[in-house]
């Protein structure tokens, strides 16, 4: 491993947001483990049934080609015991975690079909596995590394599908509760030097999205011209850790485009739209405490 550089851990990285992000901090000059199912091309399917590109070693390499060190690791993030083993590796490698970048999330295959939930098959839900739950397991073991350690960010993927529609109930309920997470697991992590932190992404040029513009064109087409690059999380994720007011940021959802006017980075020489006034914002969370 590369002496004292930060060390990540990116879930769901075989192609994506997750990609986007470990090539980011790639560029950074981290250490990005990346998990993801994909290790040959072909078991991934876009909306139309064609392959999607990208595995968790094309992801490794690309960080490792962007000057930072990718290590692949085959997990599902559906087997408590496989994510244990990751996190268990990270600590024998390295012996810290600096950032963990929740990402991994089960795509349903009618996810963006536009037709309720009840005539897409009962599978949609494991969303709430893969996607909710496996974000709390991953969350878990980060803090037990990065609590001891006095230092470390637990972030989240999230979108504005947390608060309007988007891609139905179980998508929303799953981006809603990543948010949740950020606010309540801060309020545990509180004077530990450790910090969560929910992002919304904006709509991304991912290989998903691009087909989804072909196959849904009427939806997506005009959005995909505004779309953040996918890399832009992972570079505003390196901007907040070095950033003197990031503690400021702790336990908040915040947009990613506003996160990015705030610290000054822009996306390839460009500040996305912060969505906003179109999609909504995150809600103020109430300050009472109940245990």
């Amino acid at each position: 491993m590369q002496g004292n550089a930060p060390v990540a851990l990116v879930t769901g990285a075989s192609r994506g947001a997750g990609a986007g992000v470990a090539r980011a901090l790639g560029q950074h000059g981290y250490t990005v483990y990346i998990t993801g199912r994909s290790e040959v091309v072909g078991a991934a399917k876009a909306w139309d049934g064609s392959v999607l590109p990208g595995t968790i070693h094309e992801t490794a390499l690309a960080v490792t080609e962007a000057g930072g060190q990718g290590v692949a690791l085959c997990c599902d993030h559906g087997d408590d015991a496989a994510v244990a083993e990751v996190f268990a590796q990270i600590k024998r490698d390295t012996g810290r975690l600096d950032v963990l970048f929740n990402n991994a999330a089960f795509m349903h295959p009618e996810l963006i079909t536009p037709k309720p939930f009840w005539e897409k098959g009962i599978e949609a839900a494991e969303i709430l596995d893969v996607g909710l739950r496996s974000a709390y397991v991953a969350s878990w073991h980060a803090a037990r590394m990065m609590v001891p350690a006095g230092t470390g960010w637990i972030i989240f993927g999230s979108s504005f599908g947390a608060n309007c529609y988007m891609h139905g109930p179980g998508y929303g309920a799953q981006k809603a509760g990543l948010d949740k997470f950020a606010a309540d697991m801060q309020h545990d992590l509180e004077g530990t030097g450790v910090n969560s932190l929910s992002i919304w992404m904006g709509p991304l040029k991912t290989e998903r999205a691009m087909k989804a513009a072909e196959v849904h064109p009427e939806q997506y087409e005009q959005i995909m011209q505004v779309a953040e690059s996918p890399e832009y999380t992972g570079h505003l994720i390196h901007g907040l850790r070095g950033h003197g007011d990031r503690f400021a940021y702790a336990g908040q959802t915040v947009i990613g485009a506003e996160l990015g006017v705030a610290l000054k980075i822009s996306d390839a020489g460009i500040y996305p739209p912060s969505h906003r006034d179109m999609l909504g914002a995150p809600p103020e969370r109430s300050k009472a405490v109940i245990y």
